[in-house]
């Protein structure tokens, strides 16, 4: 507890001297005015020019969020390795909080690690190219085009993604292909359901606001929460 008080004084602190705030030592007697209220540079008409956070912004890679113009550079060179990661991270968080928070622990590693393995070999790559498919077949940002995205999304890549998923955890479990399908035919109609209730909102903001680059990012930040739902549906018998 000590060490966490400490860090986030120290991290209040760098953050103050980055915006430009620091303590200035009064020189007048008597009573005065605190001097961050009075001599904060933030207070000033020019402060955005004083403040060294806002005149380099190579202090701060992406502006005020660091590592964000990194990670953006790298979607633009790599983007598939990108979401791949992006992806692996997403699913793992996923199902860790599921075991954690839901199924009471303790951490089935395995799992985890199968899981996110998911998330790195095809949510984060057949979501980059099935979304770079699905925006150069229906361009635009108005209601028509953003409407259909989002049918498009729900009623044919939803079911096909689903299978897909039920198909890898057989494989890597050792089922038959009979249990897969069991599987597949038990569970698809109830995991489309959970996405239906989620996604279609979900992806109104998507398609109508987010760029295409930024979509994975956006979707694994949304879906760290729908994958606890899917890791638990996941690991249910067929």
């Amino acid at each position: 507890m000590d060490f966490l008080f400490a860090t986030i004084i120290v991290s209040s602190c760098l953050a103050a001297q980055a915006f430009g705030v620091s303590p200035v030592v009064s020189k007048s007697k008597g009573l005065s005015k605190p001097a961050l209220i009075s001599k904060s540079p933030l207070r000033q008409k020019n402060a955005a020019d004083l403040s060294p956070l806002f005149r380099d912004p190579t202090i701060t890679r992406g502006g005020a969020i660091p590592g964000l113009d990194a990670y953006s550079e790298a979607l633009d060179k790599s983007p598939i390795t990108t979401k791949a990661m992006t992806s692996l991270v997403g699913w793992f968080l996923g199902d860790l909080l599921a075991q954690v928070f839901i199924a009471g622990g303790p951490v089935d590693w395995k799992r985890l690690a199968t899981l996110s393995f998911f998330g790195f070999i095809y949510h984060g790559p057949s979501g980059h190219y099935f979304y770079n498919w699905l925006d150069k077949q229906i361009p635009g940002t108005d209601a028509v085009p953003v409407f259909t995205k989002v049918a498009v999304d729900q009623l044919f890549w939803c079911p096909i993604f689903m299978s897909v998923f039920f198909t890898y955890l057989g494989l890597v479990n050792g089922d038959s292909l009979n249990t897969i399908g069991n599987k597949i035919k038990n569970d698809l109609l109830t995991a489309c359901q959970g996405s239906w209730k989620v996604w279609p909102m979900v992806h109104l903001i998507n398609f109508k606001f987010v760029p295409n680059k930024w979509r994975i990012p956006y979707i694994n930040a949304i879906q760290i929460v729908f994958n606890m739902f899917l890791s638990l549906l996941g690991s249910k018998k067929a």
